[in-house]
């Protein structure tokens, strides 16, 4: 039986080994974000969501720098090799990809939190705001 699911023959298990085994130089996800952020995590974490919704709630530890705004100078401070994570609402955002690529045209390393807030909430991980 075909259908739009096995239309499209599914790649070698070589290619998609490959494929997947690349999926993780571009992006992490919430669970292993919030273990390194127990202890050094070696690197910057970065809610690049504007700051009205970084005060309302984001994930402790992180820096709140909008994807629009991450320009050479605000990074000057960190050296040249410092990974940074970024992460904006959720799955239904680009705010995350948007940041990466600013960072990666500044030619920064650079991962995206798979999931965002909304992974963040749904493992049951904590938020903290500014009133904290």
């Amino acid at each position: 039986m075909t259908n739009n699911v096995t239309k499209i023959p599914a790649a070698s298990s070589a290619l998609a080994a490959e494929h997947f085994a690349a999926e993780f130089a571009f992006e992490t996800d919430c669970w292993d974000v919030h273990d390194a952020l127990r202890s050094d995590p070696g690197f910057v974490l970065l809610d690049v969501r504007s700051p009205a919704l970084f005060a309302k709630g984001h994930i402790p530890g992180a820096i709140n720098l909008p994807h629009g705004k991450i320009i050479r100078s605000k990074l000057a401070h960190w050296p040249e090799d410092t990974l940074f994570v970024t992460y904006c609402a959720g799955p239904h955002c680009n705010g995350a990809a948007r940041g990466a690529l600013r960072l990666a045209e500044l030619e920064r390393p650079v991962k995206i939190m798979a999931g965002g807030i909304t992974g963040w909430i749904d493992e049951g991980f904590e938020l903290e705001n500014e009133a904290q």
